[in-house]
Order: structure tokens, then C-alpha cells, then sequence
């Protein structure tokens, strides 16, 4: 096989990966009352603590209005408060409640059970090696200039 079929068919996979993975969650929260959008967001507030809405739909790499509308359900839900920010009052700082932080341990303990379940049967060194891998996959995006990349 060369090696342009080999990074085809390795990013190929990667990207079936992602989305099987991505669907699979969306369907295991959506059990537990959630949707992959406000289980990401839980897990973003829970990494960083609170953030405005800007810099959480940074985070989330989406749109302000599209986060706007999953923070609408999340605090119907209870999940999250918004509240004015002290060094800009026209910002809104998310935190989670008492409720959110709970939901939020569940999503972490499931997606870490979910984590070992699909690793399960590779061995520590090939975790290992993925790693690698997929940390210099990273490095050479990053290094990477778009308006330079050769077709």
C-alpha cells in the first residue's frame, strides 16, 4: 500500500471513529436527559470553571447563538446559571449549579467507563503509540499555514 492510500485510509478512519463516537455518546447522554452539546458544555465549565459565553463557545469551537440556545435548555433544565460578569456588565458568566455539578460528575464518570470499554482490549503500548501518533498529527496541523498548503 503507498503512503498517501495509508494517510487516506488512517484519516479516513479517524473520522469514522470520531462520528461513530460522537453518536454513540449523544445517544447514551440522551438516556440520561442530555445531548452531547450540553454534556460538552458541562465538561467544558467543569475543566475551566466559570466562563462568559464568548470564551465558552470558544472553548466548544461553536457559534454564540448556537451556544445561546443550548444554554437556554440547560438552565430550563437547571444545569447552569447565568450571571452578570464583574469586569464587563454586558457579559454573561455561565457556572454550573449544584444539580449541573452533580450531572456533570455522572457525565464524567460515564464517558470514562465508556473510554474503557472501547479500549478495552488494546494494550497500554499501542495506547501508547496512538498517543504519539496523534500528538504529531497535532504538531504538524498547528505548523501547518493554509493559505501555503500545496495541492
Amino acid at each position: 500500500m503507498s503512503r498517501a492510500s495509508q494517510n487516506e485510509q488512517l484519516f479516513d478512519e479517524m473520522s469514522a471513529f470520531n462520528r461513530k463516537l460522537r453518536a454513540f455518546f449523544d445517544a447514551v447522554v440522551r438516556e440520561e436527559g442530555l445531548t452531547l452539546a450540553r454534556a460538552r458544555t458541562l465538561f467544558a465549565i467543569s475543566r475551566r470553571g466559570p466562563l462568559t459565553q464568548k470564551e465558552l463557545a470558544e472553548e466548544l469551537e461553536i457559534e454564540t447563538p448556537t451556544l445561546a440556545r443550548v444554554l437556554d435548555g440547560m438552565e430550563k433544565q437547571g444545569l447552569i446559571v447565568r450571571s452578570e460578569d464583574a469586569s464587563d456588565r454586558r457579559a454573561k458568566r455561565i457556572d454550573m449549579t449544584p444539580g449541573g455539578r452533580e450531572t456533570s460528575k455522572g457525565m464524567h464518570a460515564l464517558a470514562s467507563d465508556l473510554r474503557g470499554q472501547i479500549a478495552e482490549d488494546i494494550s497500554a503500548e499501542d495506547i501508547e503509540i496512538a498517543l504519539s501518533v496523534v500528538r504529531r498529527l497535532v504538531r504538524n496541523l498547528q505548523r501547518l499555514d493554509v493559505g501555503k498548503v500545496r495541492s
